[in-house]
Protein backbone atom coordinates (compact mmCIF):
# COMPACT_ATOMS: atom_id res chain seq x y z
CA UNK A 1 0.00 0.00 0.00
CA UNK A 2 2.75 2.39 0.75
CA UNK A 3 3.77 3.15 -3.27
CA UNK A 4 -0.06 4.24 -3.68
CA UNK A 5 0.84 7.17 -0.04
CA UNK A 6 3.79 8.68 -1.94
CA UNK A 7 5.56 8.09 1.76
CA UNK A 8 9.02 7.30 1.82
CA UNK A 9 8.74 5.97 5.60
CA UNK A 10 8.28 2.34 6.05
CA UNK A 11 5.41 0.74 6.33
CA UNK A 12 3.68 1.67 9.64
CA UNK A 13 5.55 4.47 10.43
CA UNK A 14 3.36 7.20 9.02
CA UNK A 15 -0.53 8.26 9.23
CA UNK A 16 -2.84 10.19 7.11
CA UNK A 17 -5.68 11.35 8.90
CA UNK A 18 -8.06 11.47 6.39
CA UNK A 19 -10.34 13.88 8.11
CA UNK A 20 -12.94 14.26 5.73
CA UNK A 21 -13.89 10.52 5.62
CA UNK A 22 -17.25 10.73 7.70
CA UNK A 23 -19.18 13.48 5.44
CA UNK A 24 -17.41 11.53 2.34
CA UNK A 25 -18.79 8.38 3.80
CA UNK A 26 -22.40 10.38 4.58
CA UNK A 27 -22.75 11.54 0.33
CA UNK A 28 -21.59 7.69 -0.84
CA UNK A 29 -24.23 5.53 1.37
CA UNK A 30 -26.45 7.99 -0.34
CA UNK A 31 -26.20 5.98 -4.04
CA UNK A 32 -24.59 3.25 -2.49
CA UNK A 33 -26.19 -0.42 -2.83
CA UNK A 34 -26.53 -1.49 0.69
CA UNK A 35 -23.82 -4.60 1.30
CA UNK A 36 -22.08 -5.43 4.21
CA UNK A 37 -18.92 -2.93 5.05
CA UNK A 38 -15.84 -4.25 5.91
CA UNK A 39 -13.77 -2.42 8.78
CA UNK A 40 -10.97 -2.75 7.59
CA UNK A 41 -9.02 -4.39 5.15
CA UNK A 42 -5.92 -3.04 5.63
CA UNK A 43 -5.54 -0.53 8.99
CA UNK A 44 -6.56 -1.71 12.08
CA UNK A 45 -9.82 1.21 12.42
CA UNK A 46 -9.10 1.61 15.79
CA UNK A 47 -5.50 2.43 15.98
CA UNK A 48 -4.74 4.60 18.74
CA UNK A 49 -4.92 7.97 16.80
CA UNK A 50 -8.96 7.16 16.71
CA UNK A 51 -8.60 8.14 20.31
CA UNK A 52 -8.39 11.37 19.33
CA UNK A 53 -9.90 11.45 15.61
CA UNK A 54 -12.82 9.23 16.67
CA UNK A 55 -13.15 9.04 12.40
CA UNK A 56 -14.46 5.45 13.12
CA UNK A 57 -17.05 6.28 15.23
CA UNK A 58 -18.36 8.55 13.51
CA UNK A 59 -17.99 6.48 9.79
CA UNK A 60 -20.28 4.10 11.77
CA UNK A 61 -22.94 6.02 12.88
CA UNK A 62 -23.14 6.77 9.51
CA UNK A 63 -23.21 3.39 8.62
CA UNK A 64 -25.95 2.69 11.60
CA UNK A 65 -28.35 5.42 10.12
CA UNK A 66 -28.44 3.87 7.03
CA UNK A 67 -28.35 0.59 8.14
CA UNK A 68 -25.57 -1.18 6.42
CA UNK A 69 -24.53 -4.01 7.64
CA UNK A 70 -20.70 -3.96 9.37
CA UNK A 71 -17.71 -6.42 9.55
CA UNK A 72 -15.25 -5.07 12.13
CA UNK A 73 -12.00 -6.43 12.82
CA UNK A 74 -9.13 -5.23 15.17
CA UNK A 75 -6.95 -5.54 17.20
CA UNK A 76 -7.68 -2.71 19.85
CA UNK A 77 -9.51 -2.26 23.08
CA UNK A 78 -10.73 0.82 22.13
CA UNK A 79 -14.09 -0.79 20.41
CA UNK A 80 -15.41 -0.54 23.97
CA UNK A 81 -15.77 2.95 23.74
CA UNK A 82 -18.45 2.67 20.60
CA UNK A 83 -20.96 -0.50 22.02
CA UNK A 84 -23.27 1.94 21.78
CA UNK A 85 -22.61 2.46 18.24
CA UNK A 86 -22.75 -0.99 17.77
CA UNK A 87 -25.94 -1.55 19.38
CA UNK A 88 -27.64 0.87 16.28
CA UNK A 89 -27.56 -1.89 14.16
CA UNK A 90 -29.64 -4.30 12.83
CA UNK A 91 -26.71 -6.53 11.66
CA UNK A 92 -23.10 -5.92 12.76
CA UNK A 93 -20.05 -8.61 13.70
CA UNK A 94 -17.40 -7.83 15.84
CA UNK A 95 -14.14 -9.56 15.42
CA UNK A 96 -10.61 -9.43 17.01
CA UNK A 97 -7.61 -10.69 15.76
CA UNK A 98 -5.72 -12.96 18.24
CA UNK A 99 -2.63 -14.97 16.93
CA UNK A 100 -1.43 -16.95 19.96
CA UNK A 101 -2.15 -17.43 23.57
CA UNK A 102 1.37 -16.95 24.62
CA UNK A 103 1.60 -13.14 25.35
CA UNK A 104 5.37 -13.48 25.09
CA UNK A 105 5.22 -14.86 21.13
CA UNK A 106 2.49 -11.76 20.77
CA UNK A 107 4.54 -9.19 21.58
CA UNK A 108 7.28 -10.52 19.54
CA UNK A 109 5.24 -10.30 16.60
CA UNK A 110 2.82 -7.54 17.72
CA UNK A 111 4.66 -5.21 20.22
CA UNK A 112 2.31 -2.24 19.80
CA UNK A 113 -0.71 -4.35 19.97
CA UNK A 114 -3.01 -4.42 22.94
CA UNK A 115 -1.56 -7.78 25.12
CA UNK A 116 -4.09 -10.97 24.46
CA UNK A 117 -5.70 -10.94 27.81
CA UNK A 118 -7.23 -7.25 27.07
CA UNK A 119 -8.44 -8.36 23.80
CA UNK A 120 -10.40 -11.44 25.05
CA UNK A 121 -12.36 -9.43 27.74
CA UNK A 122 -13.05 -6.67 25.42
CA UNK A 123 -14.19 -9.67 23.34
CA UNK A 124 -16.55 -11.34 26.41
CA UNK A 125 -17.53 -7.65 27.10
CA UNK A 126 -19.30 -7.12 23.26
CA UNK A 127 -20.25 -10.66 23.07
CA UNK A 128 -22.26 -10.65 26.56
CA UNK A 129 -24.12 -7.89 24.73
CA UNK A 130 -25.13 -9.57 22.16
CA UNK A 131 -23.79 -8.98 19.79
CA UNK A 132 -21.56 -11.43 17.05
CA UNK A 133 -18.50 -11.63 17.49
CA UNK A 134 -15.54 -13.60 15.93
CA UNK A 135 -12.00 -14.41 16.86
CA UNK A 136 -9.63 -14.44 13.30
CA UNK A 137 -6.64 -16.55 14.33
CA UNK A 138 -4.03 -15.82 11.64
CA UNK A 139 -1.40 -15.33 11.35
CA UNK A 140 -1.24 -18.70 13.20
CA UNK A 141 1.77 -18.07 15.66
CA UNK A 142 3.12 -20.45 18.47
CA UNK A 143 1.19 -21.21 21.42
CA UNK A 144 -0.85 -23.64 23.41
CA UNK A 145 -4.06 -24.09 20.59
CA UNK A 146 -5.77 -25.94 23.38
CA UNK A 147 -5.57 -23.51 25.93
CA UNK A 148 -6.53 -20.30 23.66
CA UNK A 149 -9.66 -22.35 22.26
CA UNK A 150 -10.60 -22.65 26.30
CA UNK A 151 -10.11 -18.70 26.96
CA UNK A 152 -12.67 -18.09 23.91
CA UNK A 153 -14.74 -20.73 24.17
CA UNK A 154 -18.44 -18.52 25.13
CA UNK A 155 -17.37 -15.19 23.74
CA UNK A 156 -17.25 -15.96 19.98
CA UNK A 157 -20.27 -17.20 17.34
CA UNK A 158 -17.17 -18.06 15.12
CA UNK A 159 -13.67 -18.34 14.69
CA UNK A 160 -11.23 -18.29 11.57
CA UNK A 161 -8.02 -19.77 11.04
CA UNK A 162 -5.14 -18.87 8.64
CA UNK A 163 -1.66 -19.44 8.25
CA UNK A 164 1.16 -16.64 7.99
CA UNK A 165 0.64 -16.13 4.23
CA UNK A 166 3.51 -14.14 3.75
CA UNK A 167 6.04 -16.27 5.55
CA UNK A 168 9.54 -15.73 2.65
CA UNK A 169 9.49 -12.00 3.80
CA UNK A 170 10.67 -12.82 7.49
CA UNK A 171 12.43 -16.16 7.41
CA UNK A 172 15.25 -14.38 8.96
CA UNK A 173 12.86 -13.19 11.75
CA UNK A 174 11.38 -16.80 12.78
CA UNK A 175 15.61 -17.69 12.87
CA UNK A 176 16.70 -14.65 15.39
CA UNK A 177 14.34 -15.75 17.41
CA UNK A 178 14.61 -19.36 17.75
CA UNK A 179 11.84 -20.05 15.76
CA UNK A 180 12.92 -21.65 12.97
CA UNK A 181 10.75 -24.46 13.26
CA UNK A 182 7.63 -22.83 13.36
CA UNK A 183 8.47 -21.55 10.19
CA UNK A 184 7.66 -24.79 7.88
CA UNK A 185 4.82 -26.13 6.56
CA UNK A 186 4.60 -29.42 9.50
CA UNK A 187 4.06 -26.62 12.31
CA UNK A 188 0.99 -25.21 10.35
CA UNK A 189 -0.45 -28.38 9.84
CA UNK A 190 0.00 -29.81 13.75
CA UNK A 191 -1.38 -26.34 15.22
CA UNK A 192 -4.41 -26.53 12.98
CA UNK A 193 -5.09 -29.77 13.34
CA UNK A 194 -5.57 -29.36 17.47
CA UNK A 195 -7.23 -26.47 17.12
CA UNK A 196 -9.48 -28.37 14.52
CA UNK A 197 -10.12 -30.97 17.39
CA UNK A 198 -10.38 -28.89 20.19
CA UNK A 199 -13.30 -26.24 18.37
CA UNK A 200 -14.98 -29.64 17.12
CA UNK A 201 -15.14 -31.15 20.42
CA UNK A 202 -16.25 -27.93 22.04
CA UNK A 203 -18.74 -27.59 19.36
CA UNK A 204 -17.28 -23.93 17.99
CA UNK A 205 -17.84 -22.27 14.65
CA UNK A 206 -14.92 -22.37 12.28
CA UNK A 207 -13.46 -22.19 9.01
CA UNK A 208 -9.99 -22.77 7.48
CA UNK A 209 -8.58 -20.51 4.97
CA UNK A 210 -5.51 -21.95 3.95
Amino acid sequence: MRRYSGHSEPWGEFIDVKVNAPEILRKQLERAKKGTVWVSSVCDPYQPLEAKYRLTRRCLEELAYKQFPVNIQTKSVLTLRDLDVFLQFEDIEVGYTITTDDEEIAKLFEPNAPAVKERIMALEKIHSAGIKTFVFIGPLLPGNPERLITELEGKVDRILIDRMNYLETIQSFYHRQGLASASKDIFFQEQKERLVHELTQRKINFEILF
